[in-house]
């Protein structure tokens, strides 16, 4: 298996977005954290041979992620279709050999019926930090329990009794946690420095 910091170093070609929307809360994934979720996925089985979904892929960095440890396939989903024209020419730049599907189509209505016990959820899903946006998480969490035998998804610092309690209700089971820090870049009117390093947390959720 390669290394994390190696598939962190095959992610860095992985371009963000061009005209990103506060809206969606679109954010480039750092190519660091998104090789640690894999990774970690990768160490519990979640990801050879299986299928893997990324919903709310943007610009496919998660997607691309796992599709270089060798899953059956990935299907990319979004909503947004000017992310996904950027995620193909990122699939071209990693040179994955496995097959990705992008898929134009809100996550949180995703029309996806894969066999859930060969089906791994990634997502990087918006925060609710905006406010016609709150509880936007919960909606993705609501597809990933709908659709995938196991999930990972980041989520913004203090989330734990959140998805815990969600979790819980949906039948599911927190079976790994850690935090990780975000790096943000000012590319919105509101940011207020260049950069902002944010704690977000991650979390492995076992729907089986």
């Amino acid at each position: 298996m390669p290394t994390k910091s190696a598939l962190a170093q095959q992610l860095a070609v992985v371009a963000g977005f061009d005209n990103p929307r506060a809206s969606l809360e679109q954010y480039r994934t750092p190519p660091d954290l998104a090789a640690h979720l894999v990774h970690t996925a990768d160490l519990q089985g979640d990801i050879q041979g299986q299928t893997v979904i990324d919903l709310g892929c943007g610009t496919g960095m998660l997607a691309l992620g796992a599709a270089l440890r060798s899953p059956a396939r990935v299907v990319g989903l979004d909503i947004d279709p000017a992310p996904l024209s950027t995620a193909r020419e990122n699939e071209r730049k990693v040179g994955s050999t496995t097959p990705v599907s992008w898929v134009r189509a809100d996550a949180t209505t995703a029309p996806l019926c894969p066999p859930a016990e060969e089906t791994t959820v990634v997502m990087n899903p918006p925060f609710g930090a905006q406010s016609d946006n709150e509880h936007a998480d919960r909606r993705f969490l609501e597809t990933a329990a709908s659709i995938a035998g196991v999930s990972y998804s980041i989520h913004n610092e203090g989330s734990q009794s959140f998805v815990e309690s969600f979790t819980d209700d949906n039948g599911g089971e927190v079976t790994h946690a850690f935090e990780t820090e975000f790096d943000l870049p000012r590319q919105f009117d509101f940011h207020e420095s260049d950069r902002q390093a944010i704690t977000a947390e991650v979390y492995r959720i076992d729907w089986s």
